[in-house]
């Protein structure tokens, strides 16, 4: 989807337990030292199997975000409202659902959260709006959205801004989605993230908190740490220069303070080629974000670009190691 420079600043504390920090240099596993992006982050290896693929007749691109399945298979949300299933090991498609509002009418879908339950709840960048839909599609509930994020002039918010990322916090009773970009009338460095608490089964609106991104920056995607801290996938374009890409941790507990992991940049190419400029080949509009896994100082995660169905653009998918160590 279309980028934007603004920046972001995040002002309040989530309720988290222990949290990450940045794992020592020396932990890093000797089999990826070479494919270091940063003393805490290493990238195992890349894919473009689903570049500008089709499956039963559905393209398989526009990729926004990502969960893992009860099953350990891969959702993967295009934001042109199709849910896939995607094989984990091979990424080859096994299913596709399309995704609408009441009226039948397709969706600006952003936001991937699969619930304990097997529900999934996906966002909206229209209204904004968050849903709940049953594994066959069913709208099942809507969650209530406070007017000031609204779409002007319904509300403040700017089309192709608001609910970018989202995510359930360890524990599964607050979900968090992100906007992408600033409400008219905020500060050109501050971004709202929305929570909602869950009570007797269904989600009530929790507070509102602020973010700050880099300059030129936006919130891409956010996915709770399993200690309850914030990956934070900050993104950029620039004509003629390419995409920035970075990925921060945030501290609920010390004001979202945040810490950089990694600027995607630094990655080594690992043979990857670009079909426009970029600061390396291997950047693309990176957009959607999930933790696969996690040993005792590492979490697995994927990434994937959102190539807007776009001849100069690829559907990438990023294997990435980010090595952390708990801060007491």
């Amino acid at each position: 989807m279309p980028l934007r420079t603004r920046l972001a600043l995040l002002t309040a504390g989530l309720t988290a337990a222990t949290c990450l920090t940045v794992a020592d240099p020396a932990q890093a596993q000797p089999r990826t030292a070479s494919h270091a992006c940063s003393p805490s982050v290493s990238i195992d290896r890349f894919s473009d199997a689903l570049d500008k693929t089709t499956y039963e007749d559905t393209f398989v691109g526009n990729l926004s975000a990502l969960a893992v399945d009860s099953d350990g298979s891969l959702a993967a949300l295009s934001d042109r409202s199709s849910l896939f299933r995607l094989d984990a090991r091979t990424l080859k498609p096994r299913s596709v659902l399309p995704l609408t509002d009441e009226t039948g009418t397709a969706l600006d879908s952003e936001g991937l959260v699969i619930d304990r339950d097997g529900t999934r709840l996906v966002t909206s960048e229209t209204e904004p709006s968050v849903r709940r839909y049953s594994r066959t599609g069913k709208i099942l509930d809507r969650l209530p959205v406070p007017d000031d994020l609204r779409v002007s002039p319904a509300g403040r918010a700017q089309p192709n801004g608001t609910f970018e990322g989202l995510t359930l916090l360890p524990g599964g009773r607050t979900l968090v989605a992100s906007l992408e970009y600033p409400l008219s009338g905020d500060s050109a460095d501050t971004v709202r993230f929305q929570t909602w608490h869950r009570h007797r089964g269904h989600f009530r609106l929790g507070p509102q908190y602020a973010y700050r991104t880099d300059p030129g920056l936006g919130v891409a995607e956010i996915q709770a740490a399993p200690d309850g801290r914030l990956l934070v996938l900050e993104r950029g374009f620039t004509s003629g220069v390419g995409n920035t890409v970075r990925l921060y941790l945030a501290d609920p507990r010390h004001a979202m303070k945040k810490t950089l992991l990694t600027d995607l940049a630094t990655c080594p190419t690992l043979g990857a080629t670009a079909k426009q400029p970029q600061p390396n080949p291997l950047l693309d509009n990176i957009e959607a974000m999930v933790i696969t896994g996690r040993t005792k100082n590492t979490l697995e995660v994927l990434l994937a670009s959102d190539d807007n169905q776009n001849p100069t653009q690829t559907t990438r998918f990023y294997y990435l190691r980010v090595r952390t160590t708990p801060l007491f």
